[in-house]
C-alpha cells in the first residue's frame, strides 16, 4: 500500500480546564494530537511531548471479558499473556526479547471487561522497532499460537489466579458480586480472568476464532505519544499497518443496565481472612453517563475523610473500623456503585450495617456544601494533572476517550463535567440510585465466624480450585512452533534499524542549605502545573526503643492528624481544599512527609506541612484510633502470605538488629506504646540538622527556600546520631524454613541473605549482575525458566536491596502449591550455574537495556524524586547516571562471573516457603539442606 493513502485525518487541538503550558511562565496547557485513520479501519492517534527522548506506544484493543461467551470465558485475557510470546517476524521471545535490548520499560498489558492493551515506553530512537513490532503482534501472530503455546500458557493464567484470587483474602468477594449483580446473560456477570474450567477446556480452535473475530484493525486504537516526528511516524504506520486486512464488522456494544428486584445478602467463609468485611453494591450507571460525575463526588464525601459521614459514623461512634472505601466503578455498558468496610477483630457486621444506615441518613439531612464539594473538585484537578504527567499516560487517556466516548476531544467535555457537579446533583443520585435501593451485599468472615455476617444472608457459590499431585498437564516449552508464514508486501522479517540516538539531558539539580542544617535539593520542570516534595527525617525504626517498635509508624500517622491550631478535620480540608495531598509515612531509616500539589499553590501547602512540624497536635482521641488501627492491619497481615513470607524473612536476614522488626511492631509492643512515647521519639530524634528536603516540579529554588525558612528557624536543632546496622550475619550454610498455611493453593517464596549497602563499591554492578538473572522481567533467565519454560509461577523475581545500611539479596516468587521442590531446586540451579553460563549475548543484552533505558529514567516527577533521594542520601554525583552508564559500558564476562561467585551462593542462603505443609514440607529435605524448619506452630484439624 502507498503511503499517500493514508491522508485521512484530522487535527485537534485540546485545552484543559485550568490550563497551564508546558513553558515557564505561561497560564495555558495544552494537550495536541492528531488523529486519522487507516483504509483498514485502524486508528491512530499522534501526540508529540519533547520534554524527553522517550515515545510510549500503545495498541488498545476494544475487547475485553464483555466480548466473551458463558462457557468460553477468560479468552480476552489470556490474549493478553499470549501477545507477548511470539510472532512471526519478531520470533520467540517476541517483545520481550526486543524490549530488552532496545532499553524500554517492558512491555506490559492488562485487560478489562472492555478493551484489553498492550504499552511501553522507550528511547525515541526505537519508536520504528516498535511500530514494526506492534503490528507484526496484530497482524502476523495467531499462526505462531500452538497446542504447547496454549498450554503453557495456561498454566501461567491459573497461577495468576490462584495469586490474585485463590491465595489471598476476600480474593473471591468481586466474583461473588459480579455473579449477583448481573444476570446470566450479562458480560459482566463473570471475571475479567474467566474459569480455570473454560479455561482447560478451550481448544486451539476456539482461541484462534476469538483472535480472528476480535483483533482486527478496525477494533484497534493505536497511540503514539512522545517526542516524535509526525510525518516520519505516519510513514511508518502505514507501512507497518496498512496491509493488515481489515476484519468484519464490530458490534456496537450496547448499553446494559441492570435492574435488582431485590436486596441479595451473601456470605462465605475465607480461608485467608482474619477480620470479616461487608461490601455493599449497587448498579448505577455506565462510563461517562452524565450521573457518574456526582456519583464520584457521593463516594468521595460519603468515604474519605474526617468530615464523610460513614468516618462519623463507623470510626468515630461505634468504633467498629479504621476506614471505610466507597467509589463508583464505571464500565463500558454498565456501572456499579460499592462501599466496602473490613471490620474490626470480631465486629459483627450489622452493627456495620447499621452505621451505614446511620450515615446515610446523616447524608439525607444535611447533603454535601460547596466548600466541601469545591475541596473534592480541587483533587479531581490534581488528579487529572497527575494522569498526563508521563507520555504514556497521555497515550493512555487519549485512548480511553477514542474507545469510550467516542473521541479523544472529548478530554475537554470530561474535565467541564466533572466541574460542573452541583450540590443538587450529588443528592439527587444519592436518591436515585442508593438510598432504599436493592443492593448486593456479601458478608465475607474467618473460618468459623459465620456468627458475624449479615442476618439473612445465605452462603455463596465459590469455585475453589483443588490443587492435586501431579495432576497437571504436562507440556514442552522448548518445542519450536511449525507454521506457515503470512504474506507480506515486503521482508518483514528484518528489523528496522534504530533512529539517530537521543542526547539524555540529566536534570539540573539545584542545592541550598539552611543555617539549621537542613539541605535542599530540587529541580525544575514545568511540563505540568504540579509538584512534588519529600521531607526526610532520618532516623525511622533505627532510633526506636526494640521494646516499643511502632513508634515511629504511628507517629508518621499522627503527625497530620491536625495541629495546634486545627482540628484533624479542618487540617485535611485545608489540604483538599488546595488541591493537594500531604502524607507522612515511616521506613526502617526515616519518617517522611511527601506532598503533591498545584504549583499555584505551592506555598500555602508548605505553610501547612511548617505548622504540621511546628505546632503538634497530640490529638488523644486519634491516637487511639491509630493504635486500633495498626493492630488490625497486624491482624490482615498474618492473614496474607506474602505479608507474611515479607515479615519472617527480614527476621532471618537480620537476626538481632532493630531491622529485623515489622516496622508497624507486633500486638505486644503497639498494645504498649503511650502517647507520650510518640512524644519523647518527636522531641528526642527528630531535627531540621537531619532533614533532606527533595522538591521536583514548577516552582523555583528561590520560592522553595523561602518556604522552609521558618520550619529551618524554629525548629530547635539537636544533634541526633543515628545508627547503623550493625548487623554482620554471614550464614555457612543453607537452611530451609517453612511457615504452614493450611490449604494455601499456591506457595510464596523468599531466598536469599544478607547483602550490600548502596553505598558499596560493588552495589552497582550487582545491580548489572543481577539484570539476566531475574532484575530484567521478562529477559531474566528465572522468569523465562519458571514462567515460560515451566509455567510454574505467574511472576519471579530477584534483586539486591541495600540502602546506607547492608542490604540483602532475595529471589521472590508464589508458585504452584504441587511443584513447590520443583521450583526451589530450579532457582537453586540456576543461581548455582549463573556466573559460569553468563556469555557474551547475556552481558550484549544487559549492555543495551541498562544504557539505552537512561534516556528515560528521569521522564516524572516520582522519577526525578527519586533521584534526588539518592543523591543525598548515597552522596552520589549529581550526574551519577552517567558514570553508571560507563560502569555498564566497560564491564566485561570476567567481571559478572567474579560478582557471581562472589554475591550469589545458592548454598549460603536462606529459604523460606510460606504454604501448605501437609503437602509440601517433607519433599524440600530433597534440597540437601537437611529438615526443613517450622517456623510457626501447625493448625489443628
Amino acid at each position: 500500500m502507498k503511503t499517500n493513502k493514508l491522508l485521512l485525518y484530522c487535527l485537534v487541538v485540546l485545552s484543559a480546564i485550568n490550563s497551564y503550558s508546558q513553558k515557564k511562565g505561561s497560564k495555558e496547557f495544552k494537550v495536541d494530537f492528531e488523529k486519522f485513520t487507516l483504509d483498514n479501519g485502524l486508528q491512530v492517534i499522534l501526540h508529540i511531548d519533547k520534554s524527553d527522548p522517550v515515545v510510549a506506544v500503545a495498541l488498545t484493543s476494544h475487547v475485553g471479558s464483555a466480548r466473551e461467551i458463558q462457557g468460553r470465558t477468560g479468552f480476552a485475557h489470556l490474549f493478553e499473556h499470549l501477545l507477548f510470546l511470539e510472532s512471526e517476524n519478531l520470533g520467540k521471545g517476541g517483545l520481550d526479547k526486543m524490549s530488552a535490548r532496545i532499553g524500554g520499560e517492558g512491555a506490559n498489558g492488562s485487560t478489562s471487561r472492555d478493551r484489553t492493551n498492550y504499552f511501553q515506553t522507550v528511547p525515541k530512537d526505537a519508536l520504528e522497532k516498535m511500530i514494526w513490532a506492534e503490528a507484526d503482534k496484530l497482524g502476523f501472530f495467531i499462526n505462531t499460537v500452538t497446542e504447547p503455546v496454549l498450554a503453557k500458557e495456561k498454566q501461567v493464567v491459573k497461577n495468576e489466579k490462584r495469586q490474585s484470587y485463590d491465595n489471598k483474602p476476600y480474593g473471591h468477594n468481586f466474583s461473588v458480586i459480579s455473579k449477583n449483580l448481573y444476570p446470566p446473560t450479562h458480560p459482566y456477570n463473570w471475571d475479567v480472568i474467566g474459569s480455570l474450567e473454560d479455561l482447560q477446556n478451550a481448544t486451539l480452535d476456539d482461541v484462534k476464532n476469538f483472535y480472528k473475530r476480535w483483533y482486527v484493525p478496525n477494533n484497534v486504537t493505536l497511540t503514539i505519544a512522545g517526542d516524535i516526528d509526525v510525518n516520519q511516524t505516519k510513514i511508518w504506520v502505514e507501512k507497518y499497518f496498512g496491509e493488515i486486512k481489515r476484519g468484519v464488522a464490530i458490534p456496537k456494544m450496547e448499553k446494559q443496565a441492570v435492574v435488582l428486584p431485590a436486596t441479595k445478602k451473601l456470605y462465605y467463609e475465607d480461608n485467608f481472612a482474619k477480620l470479616p468485611q461487608l461490601t455493599l453494591t449497587w448498579p448505577s450507571v455506565y462510563e461517562y453517563h452524565p450521573d457518574s460525575y456526582a456519583l464520584e463526588v457521593l463516594a468521595n464525601y460519603l468515604s474519605k475523610g474526617k468530615k464523610a459521614p460513614l468516618y462519623k459514623t463507623l470510626v468515630e461512634d461505634k468504633k467498629v473500623t479504621d476506614a471505610a472505601d466507597a467509589f463508583q466503578y464505571n464500565s463500558e455498558i454498565a456501572g456499579q456503585y460499592m462501599l466496602s468496610v473490613t471490620a474490626f477483630d470480631k465486629t459483627n457486621l450489622n452493627e456495620v450495617m447499621d452505621g451505614v444506615n446511620e450515615a446515610f441518613a446523616k447524608f439525607e439531612t444535611e447533603g454535601i456544601s460547596q466548600q466541601d464539594l469545591d475541596r473534592i473538585k480541587a483533587g479531581q484537578e490534581t488528579a487529572f494533572y497527575n494522569n498526563l504527567s508521563s507520555v504514556l499516560g497521555k497515550g493512555f487517556q487519549l485512548a480511553q476517550y477514542e474507545i469510550f466516548a467516542g473521541t479523544p476531544e472529548y478530554i475537554n467535555q470530561d474535565v467541564k463535567n466533572i466541574l460542573a457537579v452541583t450540590r443538587a446533583d450529588v443528592m439527587r443520585v444519592f436518591k436515585k440510585y442508593i438510598q432504599n435501593k436493592p443492593f448486593v451485599a456479601t458478608s465475607f468472615v474467618p473460618k468459623g465466624e459465620k456468627n458475624l455476617i449479615l442476618a439473612g444472608s445465605i452462603l455463596a457459590d465459590v469455585v475453589e480450585e483443588k490443587i492435586i499431585e501431579g495432576k497437571e498437564d504436562s507440556f514442552d516449552a522448548s518445542i519450536a512452533a511449525s507454521y506457515e508464514k503470512t504474506p507480506s508486501e515486503f521482508d518483514r522479517s528484518i528489523e528496522p534499524a534504530y533512529g539517530a540516538s537521543p542526547d539524555v539531558i540529566l536534570p539540573v539539580v539545584w542545592k541550598d542549605k539552611m543555617p539549621s542544617g537542613m539541605s535542599i535539593l530540587g529541580i525544575e520542570n514545568y511540563e505540568v502545573p504540579l509538584v512534588q516534595f519529600q521531607l526526610q527525617i532520618k532516623g525511622g525504626l533505627l532510633l526506636e526503643n526494640s521494646e516499643k517498635i511502632g513508634v515511629s509508624n504511628m507517629l508518621a500517622e499522627l503527625m497530620t492528624k491536625g495541629t495546634a491550631n486545627k482540628t484533624p478535620e479542618q487540617l485535611e480540608n485545608a489540604i483538599e481544599s488546595l488541591g493537594a495531598t500531604i502524607k507522612a509515612t515511616a521506613s526502617d531509616e526515616a519518617i517522611s512527609i511527601y506532598g503533591t500539589t498545584l504549583a499555584k499553590n505551592y506555598t500555602a501547602t508548605m505553610a501547612l506541612v511548617q505548622e504540621i512540624l511546628l505546632q503538634p497536635r497530640w490529638d488523644t482521641k486519634e491516637f487511639e484510633l491509630i493504635k486500633q488501627s495498626t493492630l488490625s492491619q497486624i491482624m490482615q497481615q498474618k492473614a496474607d502470605p506474602n505479608s507474611i513470607a515479607r515479615i519472617e524473612f527480614k527476621k532471618l536476614l537480620f537476626g538481632t538488629s532493630i531491622l529485623s522488626n515489622n516496622r508497624i511492631g507486633t500486638e505486644k509492643t503497639v498494645i504498649s506504646i503511650t502517647i507520650d512515647d510518640l512524644k519523647n521519639y518527636f522531641t528526642t530524634n527528630m531535627s531540621p540538622s537531619n532533614v533532606n528536603f527533595h522538591v521536583v516540579g514548577a516552582v523555583n529554588k528561590n520560592s522553595v527556600s523561602n518556604s522552609l525558612k521558618i520550619i529551618s528557624k524554629n525548629w530547635s536543632t539537636k544533634n541526633i546520631v543515628i545508627p547503623t546496622n550493625a548487623n554482620t550475619i554471614a550464614f555457612s550454610s543453607s537452611q530451609v524454613y517453612f511457615y504452614d498455611v493450611p490449604g494455601a493453593k499456591q506457595s510464596v517464596i523468599r531466598i536469599g541473605y544478607p547483602a550490600l549497602a548502596a553505598t558499596d563499591t560493588d552495589y552497582y554492578p550487582a545491580q548489572i549482575l543481577n539484570y539476566r538473572l531475574g532484575g530484567g522481567s521478562f529477559a531474566s533467565q528465572l522468569t523465562q525458566e519458571l514462567r515460560e519454560g515451566k509455567g510454574y509461577t505467574y511472576g519471579i523475581s530477584s534483586m539486591f536491596m541495600g540502602s546506607v545500611n547492608k542490604g540483602f539479596f532475595a529471589v521472590s516468587s508464589g508458585v504452584r502449591s504441587n511443584v513447590t521442590f520443583e521450583s526451589v531446586a530450579l532457582v537453586k540451579d540456576i543461581l548455582q550455574k549463573y556466573g559460569a553460563n553468563f556469555n557474551a549475548n547475556d552481558l550484549d543484552v544487559t549492555k543495551s537495556y541498562l544504557i539505552k533505558s537512561n534516556a528515560r529514567a528521569f521522564e516524572t516527577l516520582s522519577s526525578k524524586l527519586e533521584m534526588l533521594y539518592d543523591i543525598s542520601n548515597y552522596n552520589y554525583t549529581d550526574d551519577y547516571a552517567k558514570k553508571q552508564e560507563n560502569i555498564v559500558k566497560n564491564i566485561t564476562i570476567d567481571d559478572i562471573k567474579t560478582l557471581a561467585k562472589k554475591y550469589l551462593d545458592p548454598n549460603k542462603m536462606i529459604y523460606l516457603i510460606v504454604g501448605d505443609a501437609e503437602t509440601q514440607l517433607k519433599k524440600l529435605e530433597q534440597l540437601g539442606f537437611g529438615a526443613p524448619k517450622l517456623i510457626n506452630s501447625p493448625k489443628p484439624n
